[in-house]
């Protein structure tokens, strides 16, 4: 009877530890196949958070320096306005000097701040979008308000090409500058017939 019991004991035992083994590695089995999704998840994560930061956004910081990216801006708010000042000089000129001058900015300056976008989309910087709504009295003060303004403008384009950071900024205002100079110059003639 004892060897009966021993051997039944035994047995037991065998199927207890075998049961035991099986139960764990089921037990194990689960949990990997937990993890393992969360190993995916986290490498997907990683994956989104890489690929984030190869792609430029405009949330990140522009490749600019504040001087450069100063000019950027002033330059692209200026533009605007000459195209606004010229759209209503080209209609309400009472000249046909101040109304072709008009239409010589809409041109020119909308070709530049085309060209302005897209230096600014290529180094991140957010231009003003804000539509100008201008208004001026007389052909006179349009004409002496161009002579000013391109005055200022030839500075600030001259400066920026001698000493801005940005090698397409520098050139686009060294470009840009000749462009500014050709239009004080038109300026300055248009306000002499005026007087």
């Amino acid at each position: 009877m004892k060897l009966r019991m021993k051997t039944k004991f035994n047995i037991l035992s065998t199927f207890g530890i075998i049961g035991l083994t099986i139960g764990s590695l089921c037990f194990a089995g689960g949990a990997m196949a937990q993890t393992e999704p969360k190993k995916k998840s986290d490498a997907a994560v990683n994956s989104e958070v890489a690929t984030t930061k190869e792609k430029p956004s405009s949330a990140q910081s522009s490749s600019l320096g504040e001087k450069d990216k100063t000019f950027l801006k002033k330059a692209a708010k200026g533009g605007m306005m000459e195209v606004a000042m010229g759209k209503l000089a080209s209609e309400q000129g009472q000249s046909t000097d101040v109304k072709n001058f008009g239409e010589r900015m809409v041109t020119d300056h909308s070709k530049a701040n085309d060209q302005l976008k897209s230096i600014a989309a290529k180094k991140g910087v957010k231009l003003p979008s804000k539509k100008l709504s201008e208004k001026w009295k007389s052909d006179k003060d349009y004409m002496d308000a161009m002579v000013k303004d391109h005055e200022k403008d030839l500075a600030e384009f001259q400066e920026e090409a001698k000493e801005g950071t940005d090698s397409d900024l520098k050139e686009f205002a060294e470009k840009t500058a000749k462009v500014v100079q050709e239009h004080l110059d038109l300026a300055k003639e248009t306000q002499s017939k005026l007087q």
